[in-house]
């Protein structure tokens, strides 16, 4: 059974957005540690990318964090 977004509650909307860019930012980050194992194991080219894609990862789950804020249900 499919629900129309718009009969979902603002609530419930914000929850359900909230985890969508958790898992987001968890899966780029995911890969790019991926990738830079490849590149430390030789599968790849290694012209300075597994750093960079370290960083990357760093940079997605601190950025994904602070954006998402607290979470907050109801209201006061």
């Amino acid at each position: 059974m499919f629900c129309d977004w718009n009969l979902l509650s603002d609530d419930l909307q914000l929850i359900l957005s909230r985890e969508a860019l958790r898992r987001a930012v968890e899966t780029i980050a995911g890969q790019a540690e991926i990738l830079a194992s490849e590149m430390e194991g030789g599968g790849l080219a290694n012209l300075g990318g597994p750093e960079a894609l370290r960083l990357l990862a760093a940079v997605a789950r601190a950025t994904g964090q602070e954006s998402l804020g607290p979470a907050v249900v109801g209201h006061a």
